[in-house]
């Protein structure tokens, strides 16, 4: 079991700043990606960001330039800070860890996901 708490957000103007953060507890260990998700009003859920425990790095193209994807040393919290935003960044954003666990040696790898509460970003224009 994987728990995460999430903190950030608020309201800022265009092209302004913010920052949102993960922080993971439980099986940390067998996290393999954390990543943020985004749903804006009336849209469906989208990815926005990822990292891998590798430190590979994966961006929506609508974000790409403008938002960083990072975790501390200790690998449990996730870092997404968003530069320039825009009016179309409004979402409820959301942190998300996969993890990967191989319950025996004969045993198939078992992903799975885990999902924080949500947070507010709202841009003004």
């Amino acid at each position: 079991q994987v728990q995460l708490a999430e903190s950030g957000g608020g309201m800022v103007q265009a092209g302004g700043s913010l920052g949102l953060s993960c922080a993971a507890s439980g099986r940390i260990r067998s996290i393999s990606v954390m990543g943020y998700y985004r749903q804006p009003p009336g849209k469906q859920r989208e990815l926005v960001a990822s990292l891998t425990s590798d430190g590979e790095t994966n961006y929506a193209d609508s974000v790409k330039g403008r938002f960083t994807i990072s975790r501390d040393n200790a690998g449990n919290t996730m870092y997404l800070r968003m530069n320039s935003l825009k009016s179309e960044d409004t979402a409820v954003y959301y942190c998300n860890v996969q993890t990967r666990v191989k319950p025996c040696i004969e045993c198939p790898y078992l992903d799975r996901d885990y999902w924080g509460q949500g947070t507010q970003v709202t841009v003004a224009s």
